[in-house]
Parts: structure tokens; sequence; C-alpha cells
């Protein structure tokens, strides 16, 4: 029969609309055995996309990697409802299937998970005869009758235990064992337990080269909430990689990755129990580690217990009420901790929803007590009390505990006060029935039960009950067998040997048979195999050892053994495992040679075959900047050669080979250096000879006529005497083979098109040759068709001046001159420079010859530079010359003696001589310019004026004019101008004002404020400022007040009086500076004060930028009209600066 969980009919519903699943688990009690299968249902109605699915037991474990037989998952879609629906089956579960469990969905930025527990309890009807069920009452329904199974247990006095200090036992426990510590000594505050651990646990950190701060030991984090993890590392440019459970985290919107400097953090979005794991960060081969607390909030009891009154026999519920579905309750009687473990059979617990219920079948006098029960946010107690008298039956021998070995004789015997009384035997809540090997017998007061032959099944607990009486007595019966190991390799070919692709997931089940349970150990050599979660890890469950590789890895290759130990005896199993991979890359792949559409390629086998013999290799080539490769064979090549046709002559191409195993195919090799196929050039062309001396000669030459796509990489140079013997041309797979009688010139390719060949015997008759060099060798030779004779030729010596230079050189002052001069002559001629016909010596001229020009340079001119510069060139008594000609000019000085000569009417004369310095050059003119003594604005007059005076026009009557004359050259104008000594005044005729006589009005009056102040509310710490207007003539006498107080000479406050308008500076308010401010105004002639409110509130976390104060000029004559707009003004700037 097949059980059916369903984790809606077993829950209750979701009812908060931000959840994915649409309800919640709690736990469950199997049979072993039985087939059972649990549904989780998920709305997608507002899922922006498909959720994800995950079961997982424990912590972490993912169960999709263990589908199989034994573990199998289905997914279906209502289309109408769009309810998901997922279900995992465990068929025939077993023993190592009881734990907790955890469904957890995820879509997008949503999350929600369910938990529950399962307990499995082995395949005996030992509820059949306690159940008389009737009707469809559920699991309720009919009588419990548990008193045949009921032990006689005497009361417990409570025990008073000693103190004991839970910071010692946290120290020394585990980082995985704080939260059950935790939950047992009542701290619900684990964020502050962890920092109080931290402090308590002073270990000297080890130093790190790439860590400059690790992290901590541990993170806690509610549920919901966001997480950072964070480093520091030694090399700011250092990549990081961020681990969880040993599987690297990628980047997403729950994991965010951040870089800044040296810091390196890992943000984790929207906690939940999957977060609740061991996180890594690994830097090279360095790494560190933490372990992150999701902590859910506590757990509160809404209902508490009620006490209970009953009599002996009755059923008695225990029942309490908490805040939260699937959470875990304790329960507790005088201290000790009931479960399902301990408690046995007369204890059962229920769960519904957010109730959870203690029931005790049979109430007894042991049951007297007091219960408890916790949670981790809160506890509650209640009282019991059974009445009522029951027979009493003495015990004079109990039954003991047997431990026997296979085949042998087990006799449970003991002895009641009254021979009269009968009894039924039970083994595991099943009544035990006579056979050929089992017996029962009674005699007298000594009741005993012999089993004949022992088996395996015949282990277990047997309890004897005497009829009529709540009384039982139990023992143990411990079967003996000694341990064995099935170890099946018969399908991996050698015998005890595994082999396994590198990268895939091994996973070995041993079964292990023996009683007691034998102890398992796993070994490498001499190292042992940890039971721990990580890469290579042993999974132990009762009758079942997994060895596991996640991920197999070249060094996990080696012998390994398993070794199996019960009391009575000990089993042993060997075997190896070989990693297989494909092969490493073939190296060192170059080309040997090419031809005009073809090249030869070879390689080295790869260094490591991948423990599997190379097969052969492919090969594939492209294009030098393309990125698309071309299969070059299809059939797998053997040898390490390959001739590579049908290529583009003048293309680059590069190659890369593959390596085949019997695993796979391995990585591409490094591409080879780039090569071309491509024949030789063409010779090169028009060969001649450029210049002889008596031991060199200078050849130049043409490019060949066809160099093809290859292009020329140089020449090659190469001479021979005349009458020596020598091989033509001898071309072989177009390479040209040079003869032994020619002598090569140059060591490396030229890539000019002319070289001197040094080094000649003088008067001997030469031949030469010219070679071109490209990647495909060399090209057919240049010859010159007549020897040359080694000896110098006598040359006149000549100037060649350039045109530039033949005219006069003029430079600014302060300018670089550089003067390339070539010449010619032969042998080289002596240069010899002058100026103005004597030797140049000056030492801030310098001069640089080659044998073919001359350089004058000058680094930075002066006017002293200027001058004649004569070049002479001479060979023995031939020799040649050029003048030269260098102006150095500058801008010039002012005009002098500029005055004004005669004014009449509307115009005036002007006059001035020339500048004392005229720059070195002609001066061409001269700007005039003219400006009013009133507005002392300069304009221009005339421009380029030739001749040193001039007439101005145009003038205005009743002006004085001054006016400036600048000199001009072809450098410009001068810096300085020349200022006129005298003015001109353009006089006015036959005008004449006559103003009418002035009185003077009086405007005397008291003080009268036209703008009064206004109330202001302001933030404290930011400088603020009350304004206001006053009049009056005499000027009034102004004074300010604070509650009535006069503010006397206190730098806190600035007082500002501009034209009327009265400000009080107040600078950096407090709440104490608020008050009611006044502004009182005295003259001869009476006075006036206006008053206002200022409130200073405290300054808030963002405080705005306050608004510049605005000041406006006020004057005494200002009308009235025009002092109620200021009125106005002043209301709306205080509303604006100030809102609130």
């Amino acid at each position: 029969m097949k059980d059916l969980a369903h984790l809606m009919a077993n829950s209750c519903w979701n009812t908060d609309s931000s959840s994915v699943l649409i309800n919640y688990c709690v736990s469950f009690l199997f049979v072993a055995g039985k087939d059972i299968t649990f549904v989780a249902k998920v709305d997608s109605s507002n899922l922006l996309r498909k959720p994800a699915m995950k079961w997982l037991k424990g912590k972490w474990l993912d169960l999709g990697s263990k589908a199989g037989k034994h573990l199998q998952f289905k997914e279906t879609y209502d289309r109408n409802t769009k309810i998901y629906t997922y279900e995992m089956s465990i068929i025939k579960v077993v023993d190592g299937d009881a734990g907790g469990y955890r469904c957890e969905v995820t879509s997008k930025d949503k999350c929600d998970s369910c938990t529950f527990e399962v307990t499995v309890q082995d395949n005996s009807p030992k509820y059949i005869f306690c159940f008389n069920c009737s009707g469809d009452a559920g699991e309720d329904a009919g009588d419990l009758d548990f008193s045949a199974l009921l032990k006689k247990r005497e009361k417990k006095q409570q025990v008073v235990q000693e103190e004991v200090d839970v910071w010692e036992i946290l120290k020394a426990a585990k980082p995985c064992d704080y939260e059950k510590i935790a939950f047992e000594y009542g701290i619900t505050d684990l964020r502050g337990m962890l920092k109080r651990l931290k402090k308590m646990k002073k270990v000297e950190p080890k130093k790190s080269d790439a860590f400059l701060r690790k992290l901590d030991s541990a993170y806690s984090v509610d549920k919901g909430k966001r997480i950072q993890l964070s480093v520091e590392v030694a090399d700011p440019n250092a990549q990081v990689k961020w681990l969880k459970n040993g599987q690297e985290i990628k980047p997403s919107a729950k994991y965010v990755f951040e870089s800044v400097g040296n810091k390196r953090t890992l943000t984790i979005n929207k906690c939940n129990l999957s977060d609740d794991a061991a996180y890594e960060c690994v830097v090279g081969e360095e790494k560190s580690f933490t372990e992150v607390f999701v902590k859910e909030p506590p757990v509160t009891i809404t209902k508490l217990l009620d006490d209970v009154h009953t009599v002996v026999g009755e059923k008695v519920e225990f029942e309490v009420e908490v805040s939260e579905e699937g959470a875990s309750v304790r329960w507790m009687k005088d201290g000790v901790e009931l479960n399902r473990e301990t408690a046995g059979s007369k204890y059962r617990f229920k769960k519904d929803g957010k109730r959870h219920i203690l029931i005790i079948n049979e109430a007894t006098k042991e049951d007297i007590g007091m219960y408890y029960a916790f949670t981790n946010g809160g506890e509650s107690k209640a009282e019991l009390e059974v009445e009522g008298t029951i027979l009493s039956l003495k015990v004079l021998q109990s039954i003991a505990d047997l431990t026997v070995k296979s085949a042998e004789q087990a006799v449970f015997k003991c002895e009641v006060s009254d021979e009269k009384v009968t009894g039924k035997w039970f083994k595991d809540g099943v009544e035990v029935q006579p056979s050929d090997r089992i017996k029962m017998t009674h005699i007298g007061r000594i009741h005993k039960l012999t089993i004949d032959d022992v088996k395996a099944s015949d282990a277990g607990d047997y309890t004897f009950v005497p009829d009529g009486y709540a009384l039982s007595l139990s023992a143990k019966l411990n079967f003996l067998d000694p341990p064995k190991i099935h170890l099946d390799t018969s399908g991996t070919g050698n015998k005890n040997t595994i082999t396994v692709v590198a990268g895939n997931k091994l996973r070995l089940d041993v079964e292990i048979t023996g009683e007691p349970a034998p102890t398992v150990c796993w070994m490498k050599g001499d190292q042992v195999v940890a039971e721990a979660e990580g890469r290579v890890r042993v999974e132990t469950r009762k009758t079942l050892s997994s060895f596991v590789i996640e991920g197999a890895e070249k060094p996990d290759e080696g012998h390994y053994s398993i070794t199996v130990t019960n009391p009575a005896g000990e089993d042993k199993a060997e075997l190896f495992i070989k990693i297989v991979d494909v092969p490493n890359p073939p190296e060192n792949v170059k080309c040997t040679s090419v031809g005009e559409d073809s090249a030869m390629i070879t390689w080295d086998p790869p260094a490591f075959d991948g423990g599997v013999p190379v097969k052969g290799y492919l090969m594939e080539r492209k294009k030098v900047g393309s990125s698309r490769w071309t299969k070059l064979n299809f059939d797998v090549y053997e040898s390490t050669t390959y001739e590579a046709k049908k290529m583009i002559e003048g293309v680059l191409y590069e190659m890369r080979v593959f390596a085949v195993n019997g695993i796979g195919i391995s990585q591409p090799s490094t591409n080879s250096k780039p090569f071309m196929p491509i024949a030789p050039t063409s010779e090169p062309t028009r060969l001649m000879v450029d210049d002889v001396t008596d031991t060199t000669c200078a050849l130049k030459w043409r490019p060949p006529e066809k160099i093809g796509a290859g292009g020329i990489d140089g020449y090659i140079i190469e001479y021979c005497k005349e009458g020596s013997k020598y091989v033509q041309n001898i071309y072989q797979r177009n390479f040209y083979k040079p003869s032994d009688n020619w002598v090569q010139a140059n060591e490396e390719p030229v890539g000019k098109n002319q070289y001197r060949v040094k080094g000649l015997p003088v008067g001997e008759k030469m031949l030469f040759r010219v070679v071109a060099v490209n990647i495909a060798g060399r090209s057919p030779p240049a010859t010159l068709s007549q020897a040359v004779t080694i000896r110098e030729i006598m040359e006149n010596p000549k100037i060649r001046l350039p045109r530039h230079l033949r005219t006069k050189l003029i430079s600014l002052v302060g300018e670089k001159v550089n003067l390339v001069i070539p010449f010619q002559g032969k042998p080289r001629p002596v240069v010899t420079w002058f100026k103005d016909g004597i030797p140049l010596e000056d030492k801030t001229v310098g001069t640089r010859t080659s044998e073919v020009d001359t350089i004058l340079f000058i680094r930075s001119t002066e006017r002293a530079h200027s001058g004649k510069y004569t070049l002479s060139v001479q060979i023995e008594n031939m020799s040649d010359s050029a003048d030269i000609h260098i102006q150095v000019v500058e801008k010039p000085g002012p005009p002098i003696a500029v005055h004004v000569t005669e004014v009449w009417g509307f115009n005036a004369a002007l006059e001035w001589k020339p500048p004392k310095d005229d720059g070195n050059c002609d001066i061409i003119g001269y700007t005039i310019e003219k400006a009013d003594m009133k507005t002392k604005e300069w304009f221009m007059v005339y421009e380029h004026n030739r001749r040193p005076s001039c007439t101005v026009s145009d003038l205005v009557m009743g002006n004085e004019y001054s006016f400036r004359v600048f000199s001009e050259n072809i450098c410009g104008l001068s810096d300085e101008p020349g200022i006129s000594k005298n003015t001109a005044i353009i006089t006015k005729t036959g005008l004449a004002y006559k103003p009418p006589p002035f009185k003077e009005k009086d405007i005397s009056s008291s003080p009268k404020f036209t703008a009064p102040l206004v109330d202001r509310s302001v933030v404290a710490g930011y400088a603020t400022a009350i304004s206001c207007a006053v009049r009056g003539h005499p000027k009034p006498k102004i004074i300010w007040m604070k509650n009535n107080m006069i503010i006397g000479e206190d730098p806190k406050y600035l007082m500002q009086n501009k034209q009327g308008v009265l400000t009080l500076n107040i600078r950096k308010p407090s709440l104490f500076d608020g008050g009611r401010y006044s502004c009182r105004a005295i003259n001869d002639l009476g006075q006036d004060e206006v008053q206002c409110k200022l409130e200073v509130r405290g300054s808030k976390a963002n405080p705005p930028a306050p608004l510049p104060h605005i000041h406006l000029p006020f004057t005494a004559s200002m009308t009235n009209a025009t002092s109620v707009i200021y009125h106005k003004f002043l209301q709306q700037a205080a509303t604006l600066s100030h809102p609130d």
C-alpha cells in the first residue's frame, strides 16, 4: 500500500499574499518499507516566470542529485487554476530517510520554503491491537488501549540541576551547534551571543599574504533581511571567488558582488533558510571561511496550558497554541524531555497548524506532575493530578538484557509475587506467538521465554505484561553478527578497480551487514576520509556506506580501503579508483616550410594523455584576424606532421591542433606563429654604383618588378673579385643557394634601396650583386654588368645654397635659427664659417658638419646675431663660398615728443618724433588714438600713418582730449605708446547759462518705520537675519533689543544700516536665541518702534540650504506706496526662505 503525504492535506493553508507556497507542512510518521509521496502546490497567478522548486534534506543536501529508483520527482501544471504541483516520492522508505526536510520554491525575486519532519518506525503491527477504530472520525476515532504496554515507573523526584556556564559550552562547541545550544538554554539574541563569543575567543589570527582582513568566524541575520560579507585583500587588482557549501556563487539579483579598492563584498539580499550555510572567499590558493546563521523570529505561545484533573485510565490532552505554523515545541515533564524516542508508546504528539497537543493515552499515578511546553520565545506549564487506585503486584526478579550470537539460545526469565498471575510476551509491541523455536513457560511464580537457534530477526525489545495489572517488564535482545562488506565491482572491468571520468561525480554505495551496526572507516592510503560535508566525503546510513567524490580530479586517484568493525569481528575491502580525462593539448605547433599554396606543420604529442592512449589528432586553421576556424580533417590523423594545402598565396594563416583519446577531445593547442604561403620575389632592378672611395663602394637599386603579397623583408648585398669562379643562380624548391665565392656584405637584411659596402681592397676590381629576401626565401640576384675599381674619385667643391637663403633671412628676437646647407666634393672638403669677414667664434652660434652638409644653428636669437655669415668649403687649392645675411628684429620703442601744436574749431594738430629704438628695422607707420578726459576711454583715429604728424577732426565741443601714438614696424606695434604732453580743449562760443536761485526745502521728520519686522521660524545652527526699513531726518539712532533688553556689542549679532534698511544678522542661532526682538529709531523730533517673534527649531537630519538674505536699498525719501510694496516684498522673501 502506498502512503500519500500531501502538504496541503496535512498542513494549514498559507494566507500571506507575499508567499509563493500556498501551504506549509508539518511532521509525518511512516512505516518502514512503504512508499510515500509528498506534494507541494504553488500558485503562479502573480508570478512573472515559472517557479523553481528544490527538495532539500537537512541544511543544504539537494535531493535533486539523488534522483533514481529510491527517490523520484514529478511536476504537473493546471492551466485553469495556474497551480504548479510538485511531487517527491520515496520508494520503500528506510530508517535513513528519517530527518528534517525542506521544500524551497523561488521565482525571480520571490522565495518561500516549508520545513517538515519525517519519522520512520519499524514495519510491525505494534499499533493494530491498540486501536479499536470505528466510523470515520479520523485519527482519534475509537478507544485507545495502551494499558498492556505500560511500564512501571517510579515517580521521579525533581533534581536540582547544578548551575552551568553556557559560555564555556559555547566556546568549546562547533559553530554549527550554536543555534541548538542557544535554544536549549533560552538564548534568543543570537547576534549578541556571536558578538560576545567573538570577544571571548582571543585567538591570534594567522598572518595571510592574500588577505588584510578575513571574514568573521560567523554571521547572524534575521530571515528576510540583507547581510554583507566583506574582506580586504592585499592586492587591489586581485580576483576573488565566493563559494557556498563548496559551490561557486554566480552574480545575480540575490547575490551582489562589489569591488572597491582592496575591499571585496558579497551582499545576500532577502535571506531565507537556504542561505543558512558555510561560505568561503578564495584568493588564489588562500581561503577565508565563515558561517551564516539565518535567524527566524521567536515563536511565542498565544494560548497557555490548562491544569488537568483526571482519574486512572482516562485519556489526557495538553494543548498549547503558538504564534507560527510549523514551529518546534519541546515537551517536558518534571525536567525530563518528552520526545518520540524516549516517550515510547505512552505519549503521542500531535500538530494541527498552530496547535500542538500532548496526548497521554491512559493516565496512571506515575503521570502526576508538572508538564511544560517550550518554544524559542516562551514557555507554559500545567499540572496533572490523577486519582484512583490500582492493584499492586510485586516483581521479585525482572528480565535482563541478553546478547547472543547466531544459532545460540536466548532465555528471558522473570519472577512475580503472585504465582497465579498469567501474562503475555511482546516483541517490539507485537505479541509473541509460540513456534518450534520459540517457547513460553509458566511454572509457579516464574515466567520464561526461550528462543532457540537465534537469528538476526529475533533482535529487539521484549516485554512481559502480567494480565490485569498496569505493569510491564522489558529487556532487549542484542544479536551479534560479524560485519561483512558486500562490494560489487563486477561492472568496472578489472577487479576492485573503478574508473571515473574527471569532472564527473562518483557515488559508490557499499552494503554493510552486521549486528550491532558496525563502525565504518574509509581510508586513502594512510589518511582517513572524513564524514563531513565536502567534495570528497563519506555518507553513512544504517546498512549502507556511500563514498562520494564531487567533480573528480586527478589527485583523487589512488588506493582506497573500507574497514567495518563491531564486537563480533572485522571485515576489510580494498579498491583502486582511476581518474581518466581528455588529454592535454599538443605542444610546440609550428610551420617548418611554406610553398605557393601549402605549408608543412609539425607538433609534439601532449605531455599528459589523460590516462588513456592518444588515438590521433584533429587540425584547424584560420586567417589571421578572423575568428572562424576551418577543420582540415574529420578522421583522426595519427602522425605529428601534416601538410596543409589549398591555401591562398600572400594570406597569413594560423594553425592549432587537438588531441583525441578514448575519453574525448582535448583543449586546442596554442596557435602557431602566423605563416604565409608565398613564392620568392623577382630580382631587384636598376642596380648601379652611387659612389666609390679607396675602401668603400655605395650601391643603389630599385625594388623588384614582381614582389607578390608577401612583400620584402630586406636585401642582401654580396661581392667578389673579378675573375673568381662562381656558380650561377641555382633554384631548389624556390630557394636560391649562393656560391661560396660570393661574400655577404651585411649580416641582417637592409630595408633601404641603397647600401655602402666597406672594407674593400684598394685598386681591386670588384663585382657586386643584390638579392631580395622575404618569408619564402631569396630572389634571383641583380648583378652589375661591369667590375668596379675601388679608387677615390676627385670632385670639385661646390655649395648648393637653398633658394630661401639667397635673400636676407629675417628672424624675431628669441626665435630659433637652424640652417642646413648641403655641399659636394671629393675627398671630403674642409668647411669654415665667417661672420662679417672674421672667423666665427661666438659661442651662442653653433655649427655641425657631416660628409654632405653643414648646419648653422642659434638656439635663441639676439639682435647682436645680425650680420653677414660666410660659408667656405675647400679641397686643396680649390674652394667655394656663399654669403648668408641674417637680420634679427623686434618691436620698436614709443614715439617721443608727442604734443598738440594747434587747436581750431573742432580740429587739433599733432606732431612727434620717431622712436629712439626702431627694433633693427624700418618704421612703417604710426597708430594714433584719442581719449576724452571725462571717460578716459581710448578710440583709434588713424592707423598706418606714415608721417610724424597728423590732424584730428570731428572733436566734440566742450570736451578736453588727450592723444597717444604707437610706432609700428614689421614686428608690430610698440608695446608702449607716446602720450601727448598737453591736451586739446574744444571751447564753446556764444553760449551762457544762468541757473535759477535754489530754495532749500525742509525735510525734517520724526522716525517712521515703512517696513516692519516679520515673525520668523529658523533652524538651529544656520545663520539668519531679520530686517525692517525706517525713514526720518535728521538720521535717527537705531537700538536693537531682545526681550526688551538692549543688545550690546555681542559678537553673535551684526547690526547693519544701509540707506534706511536695517538688518540684524544672528550667527548660528541656538534654541536659547529664540524670543521677541524689537528695533527702536530715535531722533530729536520723536521715536518709533517695531517688533517680531523669532522661533528657533532643532536641526533636521538633512536641513535645506538657507536662501541668502536679500538687501534692498531704502531711502527716507520713498513714498508711502513704495514702502507698502517694499513691505510686501520682505514678507514674500521671508516665506520663501522659511516655508514652514
